[in-house]
């Protein structure tokens, strides 16, 4: 069951870096390193990925230390265990939030100071790609956010390239749900770090997380419909431009 399971997870990995050209000969990708689920399954997937694929490339793995107490030691042999590098970034990206920034709109400013010191690193390690642990879950999510907070039709895309740092982002396990990934790191034994964020389980994400569970419930088929629905979009379904 277990190894069907794996095999299973990691087509889905695969399907998703061939389907958007991902990742190619010669790559160095760094992976942004939480210590959650989605980012040490996303490291640990890639790194079996990477012995058996026809491609070589290499994996770095970065740490942005917002300051809060983390347990760094777990995240360090979980990475050197697989032969890979740990950069950990030092900032006070939380004390500046929370504090400078009176705690006001905490998550927009949070996720744009990582994210400029995620591709600082990035960039400094020699790297033309940025891996996030982004599901298909954070798509949904991300879709409803966006109709219902700027009343747009829009989500993520599976690839980005970002113009100004020249590095393109990649998210290898958007074809996978919450519970797929939450399955693999159990059964694969990932170390998993409680997140230490005062906002943790208070923001318009986890609002929109526990509506896709609701939905989920009563429509089992919701996120493959969704999948679908990305996959064959098309703007004629859609009112015609004014």
């Amino acid at each position: 069951m277990a190894k069907k399971f794996r095999k299973r997870f990691l087509g889905g990995v695969k399907k998703a870096i061939t389907d958007f050209g991902m990742i190619k000969e010669g790559d160095r990708v760094a992976v942004g390193m939480s210590g959650g689920k989605d980012s040490t399954s996303l490291l640990h997937a890639l790194y079996l990925v990477g012995r058996s694929a026809p491609v070589k490339f290499m994996l770095e793995a970065v740490f942005v230390d917002l300051g809060w107490p983390v347990d760094l030691p777990l995240l360090e042999e979980f990475c050197a265990s697989r032969g890979i590098s740990l950069h950990v970034v030092k900032t006070e990206i939380g004390e500046i939030v929370f504090k400078a920034g009176k705690g006001q709109n905490p998550c927009a400013l949070c996720a744009h100071l990582r994210r400029g010191a995620f591709h600082g690193k990035a960039l400094e390690l020699g790297c033309g790609k940025v891996a996030l642990g982004h599901q298909l879950d954070d798509a949904l999510e991300t879709f409803f956010m966006s109709l219902f907070y700027t009343g747009q039709l829009r989500t993520f895309s599976p690839s980005t390239f970002l113009d100004r740092s020249g590095l393109t982002m990649i998210r290898p396990l958007i074809y996978l749900p919450s519970e797929d990934v939450r399955t693999w790191a159990e059964l694969e034994k990932l170390p998993v770090i409680p997140n230490p964020c005062p906002a943790n389980g208070v923001t318009k994400r986890e609002e929109a997380r526990k509506l896709v569970a609701e939905l989920t419930e009563r429509y089992p088929e919701l996120k493959a419909r969704f999948l679908t629905a990305l996959q064959t979009f098309d703007r004629r379904n859609l009112w015609p431009e004014r």
